[in-house]
């Protein structure tokens, strides 16, 4: 018998879903609230808000309009009870909810169909594609017409099913394209899709080629089957009244790109002339915008981006002429007046990452690009990360909200990217179709022709260097006048073009010139970083930043007025621009590095720098980019930050203490009760942890102090963070750990036991799987390449003290350097840890040698001559002077190793020369092994080691 509701608490629970969304009575809405929450415990609260769903009729004492809202109100609790208690709900109740959830695609109300999607999609993607067997083909029955369980099919039923599916595909790539009992969901679809393309109702057309757009980049066969027949779909869609069918068409072509660019380019001429006449269909942002994004695709593509040169004079002015702001974008940005004082509000801070350490087989570390958490980007998105330096912030597609479209990706900021992509396709003829534009535009009366020009005159700048170079010494000074401009936009622009030319400046070949051209740069851009409009501030200070880069060393005789102004700016900048100033602070320290050491710069940076750091929160996420700050002064000034380093140090310690217990909280709370609303940000551990490494590195052994007196302990903190879950903090973990073994070993030792097995483990590669961040790459290699190069420190220092590990430390880094497809990084640093566990167990490994001689000399080769280099092939010549015989098959490349060693350490040299001279007394024909030598290689052995 169908379970049916008891009417008294169905009206109670409408009363309340009712007073729920009643904002002018909040004390009704407070205890409405309440008592919704306590309802989920019910057993049947699930069948209750779907009976109220799926119910079209109003009960007794409900105007429709109330019952409207009450229903959506019913529908977002039931999705939100599926989201978190899926594995505490009856069998029964799902079933219940399976057989009536679907009446609600047939509702009159689209929001009330769009709704029923969503509830589809939640259950799915909590009890997998096999939780509803049935229900693909019951959607796709319904966009057919022909469910006889819902009696007369209306088309907007049709189209909701459509949108449920569009909803579950989205969901749910990877599972529909699994095999299950020798189906695979996939092959059903896509046909259908395919099918729906010519169906009468617009939605569903769009929908169903959107579908296959979900699947189409991924290359999967059950799209490629049907290319033939998706080409035809996509061309007879092209005219399609409907734009959001054309945006569809326009998706698709663009993943064609990379999936069948075969099939594309006997068709390159109408493709161009179609997306241009797209593109220029400026009452429609979104398809434009579609159009646009295929000369980006296009012109990084090898087969196909060639084939664009016979239109460049077609694409060329479309893109200029989407560059130039809207009437509605005039409208809502022109005339800004200076807000430099006004507070940010908390929905204008972008979100910040911590940027992970990876470790360099030279011990030097670089950043890995933040693991974004926004989605994937698209195409013209990626491009505008390398593009963009302050003048054109991308934010996900979840942003669009956002009033203000300098915050979005649009089709202006995909122009720039495409035209930029595009110079640097085909320089020249690029620069030459622009020329006659910039001089129409560049000088224009009217501010937003005048700032598109200097906009399109940034975006070439990589690309046509060359062809512009001549013309900048006209073009530079007009440029530092437009830094005065009346328009705020028209300043931003600038300041963004500048920085894009800093390289030419930068690089002036004399005095003469960089005191004409680069010093008023460089004070312009100073200048303009306390405009007062922020967004001019911004952008004066990231093209600061690009011109720091270009820079380097150069910058140092300026280095006094430069801190003096980022001094002021840190006393007026608002919490956004924060952001952009600690990363020229930390910019100009690496690049100048000890030269910011002189005490009257410290003098001038660190007290501003302490009194912003007591000023921000613990719990605040600008912290993460002042952390990032702190630790590349601290490595710049070295001694120098001895002062400053205690506070700094232990509040890092303190951090990291407060996140390990707020998370440990977190866990118990969601083991006891599932309910957990918010974990602790690990960004907050990153960069504590990789502040406290620079700390030590400056302060070389004098650190030992600081982490002697660290409470909680040190290394127990740094224990818990080597075996958190989170890859960014093991990889600053092991970083760290490095930094101790070479810094304060004596204080790290009495530790070892608990941590080598950690670090153990971590080497394990056996059972690993990918773990892919946004920029495609496996993050969890970027943890195992700081761990192996914190074995090759540890084992440096702890010497003979290594043999309770050798066995099982060998295992696993030859395991590393034998598989071919690790990053050549994570081997070299592999292989030099078995190297110096060598210089102390050179007995334990010479057993093995026979086995890891190949893969470490192979992976080493390429190795810059380092002090790692050289201790590890200190314990590898050790190894083999115990165990020569084992080198019978890799004897010819060990010499050649020897021989192109340029400037062996004295305890190297002698040890190559033990090994060359035993060899030479050992091997019965000597000079013949030497005749299989190269000429060059024979030649230094025998002149060097005289043999």
């Amino acid at each position: 018998m169908e379970w049916q509701p008891s009417e008294e608490p169905l009206i109670q629970l409408s009363g309340y879903l009712k007073d729920s969304l009643n904002g002018a009575d909040p004390v009704a809405q407070k205890r409405a609230t309440e008592i919704l929450k306590q309802a989920e415990t019910s057993p049947d609260i699930n069948n209750y808000l779907t009976y109220l769903f799926v119910k079209p009729e109003s009960l007794v004492g409900f105007a429709a309009q109330e019952w409207h809202f009450i229903r959506q109100a019913a529908c977002l609790l039931l999705k939100n009870h599926i989201k978190q208690n899926f594995l505490q709900i009856p069998t029964s109740n799902l079933e219940y909810l399976k057989s009536k959830i679907l009446l609600g695609l047939q509702d009159p109300h689209f929001q009330i169909r769009g709704l029923t999607g969503n509830v589809i999609t939640e259950l799915i993607r909590q009890g997998g594609i096999l939780s509803w067997t049935d229900l693909l083909t019951r959607l796709i029955s319904i966009v057919e017409g022909s469910d006889p369980s819902l009696g007369e099919i209306t088309p907007g039923a049709q189209e909701g099913a459509m949108s449920a599916l569009a909803k579950v595909c989205e969901d749910n790539k990877k599972s529909l394209d699994r095999d299950y009992n020798g189906q695979r969901p996939l092959n059903f679809l896509i046909p259908k899709f395919l099918q729906f393309t010519s169906s009468p109702l617009p939605k569903i057309r769009s929908y169903s080629l959107g579908c296959i757009n979900i699947f189409l980049p991924n290359k999967t066969q059950s799209v490629l089957v049907h290319i033939d027949t998706l080409i035809t779909v996509i061309f007879s869609l092209a005219e399609d009244p409907s734009n959001a069918v054309r945006r569809e068409v326009c998706r698709a072509i663009v993943h064609l790109v990379d999936v069948r660019p075969d099939k594309l380019a006997p068709h390159l001429r109408g493709i161009v002339d179609y997306m241009i006449a797209q593109q220029l269909k400026v009452d429609e942002a979104d398809l434009s915008l579609d159009a646009a994004e295929f000369w980006l695709t296009a012109g990084e593509h090898d087969q196909l981006k060639m084939g664009l040169g016979p239109y460049l004079d077609k694409i060329i002015p479309t893109l200029l002429k989407s560059m130039v702001y809207s009437d509605e974008d005039i409208a809502r940005l022109a005339g800004a007046g200076d807000d430099a004082d006004i507070e940010d509000k908390a929905e204008d801070i972008k979100p910040v990452f911590a940027k992970s350490k990876h470790r360099l087989p030279n011990g030097e570390s670089v950043e890995v690009p933040e693991s974004a958490t926004n989605g994937s980007k698209t195409p013209g998105e990626i491009a505008l990360d390398e593009l963009s330096d302050g003048e054109i912030d991308e934010f996900s597609d979840d942003e669009e909200g956002d009033d203000d479209p300098e915050d979005r990706w649009n089709l202006r900021k995909c122009s720039a990217a495409a035209l930029d992509v595009l110079a640097g396709v085909y320089h020249q003829p690029i620069f030459d179709i622009i020329l006659p534009y910039l001089k129409d535009n560049i000088r224009s009366e009217q501010w937003h022709f005048r700032e598109a020009a200097v906009l399109a005159l940034g975006a070439v700048a990589d690309g046509c260097m060359d062809a512009v170079a001549p013309h900048l010494p006209d073009l530079i000074p007009y440029l530092l006048t437009l830094l005065n401009d009346g328009e705020p936009l028209v300043r931003q622009i600038t300041c963004w073009t500048l920085g894009r030319y800093s390289r030419w400046a930068a690089h002036l070949p004399d005095e003469f010139l960089k005191q004409k051209y680069y010093v008023p740069m460089m004070e312009g851009l100073l200048t303009k970083m306390l405009d007062g409009n922020k967004r001019v501030q911004e952008a004066g200070a990231s093209a600061f930043a690009s011109l720091e880069e270009q820079s380097q060393q150069a910058l140092t005789p300026y280095i006094e007025p430069i801190l003096k102004q980022f001094v002021i700016a840190m006393e007026r900048y608002k919490d956004r621009n924060m952001f952009i100033l600690y990363d020229c602070i930390q910019t100009l320290a690496e690049h100048v590095g000890q030269g910011l050491a002189e005490q009257k710069y410290v003098d001038i940076l660190m007290p501003a720098l302490i009194k912003r750091w007591e000023k921000v929160k613990d719990n605040s996420r600008e912290l993460f980019p002042l952390l990032e700050c702190l630790s590349y002064v601290a490595t710049a000034l070295g001694m120098a930050f001895a002062p400053f380093a205690p506070p700094i140090f232990f509040r890092c310690v303190r951090i990291i203490h407060q996140n390990l217990e707020l998370y440990l909280q977190a866990a118990n709370t969601d083991k006891e009760t599932g309910d957990v609303t918010e974990w602790p940000d690990k960004d907050f551990l990153v960069t504590s942890l990789d502040l406290l490494s620079a700390v030590i590195q400056a302060l070389d052994t004098q650190s030992a102090e600081l982490v002697a007196n660290a409470r909680p302990g040190f290394f127990d903190l740094l224990i818990v963070c080597m075996g958190d879950p989170n890859n960014d903090v093991r990889q600053s973990s092991y970083a760290l750990l490095g930094d101790c073994a070479i810094y304060v070993f004596p204080l790290l030792q009495p530790y070892l036991p608990q941590i080598m097995g950690l670090l153990i483990d971590q080497l394990d590669i056996s059972d690993k799987e990918p773990e892919y961040d946004d920029y495609g790459m496996d993050a969890g290699y970027s943890v195992i390449n700081n761990a192996c190069w914190s074995c090759g420190e540890i084992a440096l220092k702890q010497a003979t003290g290594m043999t309770p590990y050798v066995e099982r430390l060998y295992t696993r880094l030859l395991a590393i350097v034998q598989t071919p497809e690790i990053p050549a990084s994570v081997t070299e640093n592999a292989a030099i840890a078995i190297g110096r566990l060598g210089l102390g167990s050179c007995d334990d490994l010479a057993p093995h040698l026979e086995t890891f001689a190949r893969p470490f000399l192979d992976a080493i080769r390429n190795v810059a001559e380092t002090d790692e280099k050289d201790t590890a092939l200190r314990g590898f010549a050790m190894i083999v002077g115990r165990n020569p015989e084992a080198m019978e098959t890799c004897l010819v490349p060990f010499f050649k190793c020897i021989a192109k060693y340029r400037e062996p350490s004295p305890e190297l040299q002698n040890l190559f020369q033990q090994t060359l001279t035993g060899y030479q007394g050992f091997i019965s024909d000597f000079p013949s092994f030497m005749n299989q030598l190269p000429p060059d290689i024979r030649k230094e052995l025998t002149t060097r080691y005289r043999l």
